[in-house]
């Protein structure tokens, strides 16, 4: 796939004037760089422009609650830039190069970025998988016992090897009694059909296609709470920085978390097309999810030690033994709370 992104992007050209906003969908991700280098180099009239704080999101549903916000104009365009890329690897990308100032992850992609000596903070827990990531097998594999002496298809990416792991303690199989072969999700299909591998670690709405040829889901993300959780995280230097930038971040998070709790269908026919579903299959993939309220997220930041580091501490042994991580986090240093803490004033005082 062409390297891209799918949004928006202002681009301020003259003093005074803002030039209308152009849809980058499905255009290369150089010329989105280019655009933003020179919105951040650019001086209003002698004024230095302060840019808007730039939030990373792949094409994921969990993270469409910032795109319907953004789309609804339900966030701050003055603080807030949404940015849609096509992965997470193009989300840490830019976030290491300074092109980014914050972005939704998955819990085991933050730590490991943390890990590589990065200064990010996590500020809120957006949603976790419950369902959206699982196993299908071939008809034959009636137990997951009979993975035994098969070959299983997993993604080059940390969510995969958790749930492999998390597989071969459920079936109690050791890693050497089956075989791991590597395959893009977008390929598993055919390793399947080929019979090339019995199993498949996949998720929605890549499922969709691979039940429908007759594989079944023998395990999933409902087997291993917590595991999988997605997070916002911000430069610790912008946090500082800008408060005021970051409070318009959570704010917008909510307004379009609230958009797909009071309108889910709406929000969904809106939403739907951008991850090339139709609405119904974009409800199902939903279905796979469990989002976090604001309150929920703050009470799992809190505390001593907090919610997400008792069951954060399961996932980063698991990384170490794993060798993705090289030591325990410190998590007293990676969560910031200042800001749930202000948007839950706010909220309290409307």
């Amino acid at each position: 796939m062409e390297d891209g992104v799918r949004g928006s992007v202002d681009i301020n050209r003259d003093c005074g004037a803002r030039h209308a906003v152009r849809s980058l969908r499905a255009r290369p991700l150089s010329r989105w760089l280019l655009a933003l280098g020179l919105s951040l180099g650019l001086v209003a009239c002698g004024e230095p422009v302060k840019p808007p704080l730039a939030v990373g999101v792949n094409t994921w549903v969990g993270y469409d609650p910032l795109v319907l916000a953004r789309d609804r104009g339900l966030a701050d365009a003055r603080q807030l830039k949404v940015v849609e890329l096509i992965s997470s690897a193009e989300a840490l990308r830019n976030l290491r190069n300074g092109l980014l100032d914050a972005a939704a992850l998955t819990l085991d992609e933050t730590l490991r970025l943390v890990d590589s000596g990065f200064d990010v903070r996590i500020v809120a827990l957006l949603d976790t998988s419950a369902g959206a990531d699982m196993v299908l097998a071939a008809p034959r594999i009636t137990a997951l016992q009979k993975l035994r002496g098969e070959s299983i298809a997993v993604e080059d990416a940390t969510v995969g090897a958790l749930m492999l792991e998390r597989l071969l303690q459920k079936a109690g199989l050791a890693r050497t009694e089956v075989t791991v072969v590597e395959v893009e999700a977008t390929q598993h299909m055919t390793a399947l059909l080929s019979d090339r591998v019995a199993a498949a670690i996949s998720y929605a709405p890549i499922d969709g296609p691979i039940r429908a040829a007759g594989f079944r889901s023998i395990f999933d993300s409902r087997e291993m709470p917590g595991d999988i959780v997605d997070v916002l995280v911000v430069r610790t230097e912008v946090l500082q920085q800008r408060p005021e930038a970051v409070d318009a971040l959570l704010a917008a998070w909510s307004a379009g978390l609230d958009v797909m709790r009071l309108d889910p269908m709406g929000a969904a026919a809106a939403l739907a097309p951008g991850a090339d579903l139709s609405a119904a299959q974009y409800q199902a993939v939903l279905g796979g999810l469990r989002f976090y309220t604001p309150e929920e997220s703050l009470a799992q930041l809190q505390g001593d030690p907090p919610p997400l580091a008792r069951q954060g501490e399961e996932v980063a042994r698991l990384l170490i033994g794993l060798k993705l991580l090289s030591r325990p986090p410190r998590w007293a240093g990676l969560i910031d709370t200042a800001p749930a803490l202000r948007a839950a004033q706010a909220r309290s005082a409307r």
